[in-house]
């Protein structure tokens, strides 16, 4: 069990039958009345996020969550298996566990799972990862000081928002937490 007072973002719970992360806590010690606590919560499972707001003190069970190194190695229909890097046991995820994971996976990249009480329930990808563009319109000479972008398909078939001067078989670094190209890798 863990005290509300000593919420800190990242912190996992159980609430309601479910897994939540702490993305956001606020102590609140009003004029009159009790403290309280305000959190922004997000369901792991859904990738929802709500408020909520406790009592200070109030006590809530914590959530175990373990992480393991797993590889990602292909997609089978509409499962993508991956391998534990340790006991070389092979799991299968739907696109629901990997969430936004799945436009930056390509074989043999390495992810960490979650997973709550045996079950998968997400995954953490690096930051930033590296993939080729396999679609785009041409890049015109002269192109690069006017600041546009243009649509890029990449390897993963995710498409994003490039500067005019990337052509095809250009290697991007790409930002997994916002989608948003950085640099030529």
């Amino acid at each position: 069990m863990i005290s509300t007072n000593d919420f800190r973002t990242g912190l996992t719970i159980e609430l309601d039958g479910d897994v939540f992360q702490v993305v956001e806590f606020q102590h609140v010690k009003p004029g009159k009345g009790s403290a309280f606590v305000r959190t922004k919560l997000r369901n792991l499972r859904t990738g929802a996020v709500i408020e909520r707001t406790f009592n200070a003190g109030e006590k809530l069970p914590r959530a175990r969550i373990e992480k393991r190194e797993v590889q990602y190695l292909y997609k089978d229909g509409a499962s993508y298996n991956v391998m534990d890097t340790e006991s070389y046991d092979q799991i299968a995820l739907s696109t629901e566990e990997l969430g936004d994971a799945v436009k930056y996976l390509k074989e043999n990249t390495n992810i960490v799972l979650l997973s709550f009480q045996g079950k998968p329930m997400g995954v953490e990808m690096a930051n930033f990862v590296e993939l080729a563009v396999v679609e785009t319109s041409p890049g015109i000479k002269g192109d690069t000081a006017s600041g546009g972008t243009k649509p890029a398909t990449l390897e993963t078939g995710h498409t994003v928002n490039v500067p005019f001067f990337i052509n095809v078989g250009d290697v991007l670094q790409i930002d997994t937490r916002t989608g948003n190209y950085l640099k030529r890798a």
